[in-house]
């Protein structure tokens, strides 16, 4: 892999932004499409087209979130070299964590029967799959010019003034998808990860994976940071077109 690292603009979180993302790289938007989640209340997650395939959560990198981090890379396992299951992205291209949060969601969740055959995505996934060494699925994307041109396409189109320092952006995505067993799985790309993150939580049916990672994002993400208003939640549904 190239030594010196790439560094992109972040994507802005913004459902029809990552939704236009998805119609580039090739998925069929007319059936799924990305949504607001308006709050953490029981009656605004009842706004969210269901069922939710993804959420993807963009919150702050504060000193306790860099501990808590930490921590859990140092006690986590890499996941099995055999195991096909969740598709996951080690990220070494700067800001690109929004571009990594939506190749987690539609790769590993039923959006994927709406990538176009042929298609960057296809591509992409195809080439991944074929290898289960973290390096190696990461030099794919970073070696990926199409990847790069709807990045940067994506996030020139944002509301928001992009950042003057791309090496101290202090926001970050991460997505959470449903597994094959039922459970809540954090996908992380970055920060030391070393794979998929299982949370430990129950998702019996694909409905109950918007309330279950909304309250573990409370939980978890939120209650370290109280006073923290970059919080953001947006999910992976049913389009509405």
């Amino acid at each position: 892999m190239t030594e010196s690292r790439m560094m992109w603009v972040p994507l802005e979180s913004n459902p029809e932004l990552f939704t236009t993302w998805c119609s580039s790289m090739g998925m069929d938007t007319s059936k799924f499409a990305f949504h607001d989640i308006y709050g953490t209340d029981p009656d605004l997650l009842a706004m969210v087209p269901q069922p939710v395939s993804a959420v993807l959560l963009l919150f702050p990198i504060t000193e306790s979130v860099e501990k808590l981090r930490a921590s859990e890379n140092a006690s986590a396992q890499p996941p099995p070299s055999d195991s096909n299951d969740i598709l996951w992205f080690k990220q070494t291209i700067g800001n690109a964590c929004g571009t990594i949060g939506l190749l987690h969601a539609l790769a590993n969740s039923s959006a994927a029967s709406a990538i176009k055959p042929g298609s960057p995505l296809d591509t992409l996934f195809t080439k991944a799959r074929s290898t289960q060494d973290p390096d190696e699925r990461a030099s794919i994307l970073y070696n990926s010019k199409e990847l790069q041109t709807v990045h940067e396409a994506t996030a020139s189109q944002g509301q928001s003034q992009a950042p003057d320092d791309l090496d101290n952006v202090l926001l970050h995505f991460v997505c959470y998808v449903r597994s094959k067993d039922g459970e809540l799985v954090e996908l992380d790309g970055s920060g030391g990860r070393k794979g998929p993150l299982n949370r430990g939580k129950k998702v019996a049916t694909q409905e109950e994976l918007l309330p279950v990672a909304v309250e573990y994002v409370k939980d978890n993400y939120m209650a370290l940071n109280p006073d923290e208003v970059n919080f953001n939640l947006i999910a992976l549904g049913p389009s509405l077109d």
